[in-house]
């Protein structure tokens, strides 16, 4: 999987006074991110999808495999993307498959292996959605950029 790995928040020292100010961005950071969460949310639903089932197609299209391979993953690569208990993912993945938006298939090279991979209309159901996010990040973009570049700056 490319990105970053999550890390677990370890407990640091406290900087030298944290300013009112700082307290003030990192609120209004977290509350804009949360209204950009509840809209994503928000259109899952409106497509008949629970947003877990979203972020589930998503990461199913996103995902590069080891050997180059896109828009195919396994169980164990899913639940890692998405953060979840192996069971979890299984458990998701049926219902991706039952509502005709996944279908699993056995790898080439290992036949042992089950890949899941989307379906035309898991596709276009996720299309509609990546549109829409991408309309609202264009319209929450610059907000966004904003504080999370005057948060990481050194100046207080």
């Amino acid at each position: 999987m490319t990105g970053m790995p999550m890390t677990k928040p370890a407990r640091t020292k406290v900087e030298p006074r944290v300013s009112d100010r700082e307290y003030e961005m990192l609120a209004s950071f977290r509350h804009a991110l949360r209204r950009f969460l509840s809209f994503s949310e928000e259109a899952a639903r409106v497509v008949g999808l629970t947003p877990q089932q979203h972020q589930a197609l998503l990461a199913i299209k996103g995902f590069q495999g080891r050997e180059g391979t896109r828009g195919e993953v396994t169980i164990g690569d899913l639940a890692e993307a998405l953060q979840i208990k192996h069971h979890s993912a299984v458990g998701l993945v049926d219902r991706l498959v039952d509502q005709g938006l996944a279908t699993r298939v056995q790898a080439a090279g290992d036949r042992r292996q089950v890949l899941v991979t989307l379906t035309s209309h898991g596709l276009d159901l996720l299309a509609e959605l990546t549109s829409a996010h991408r309309r609202e990040l264009r319209r929450v973009g610059p907000e966004l950029r904003g504080l999370l570049t005057r948060l990481t700056e050194d100046v207080p």
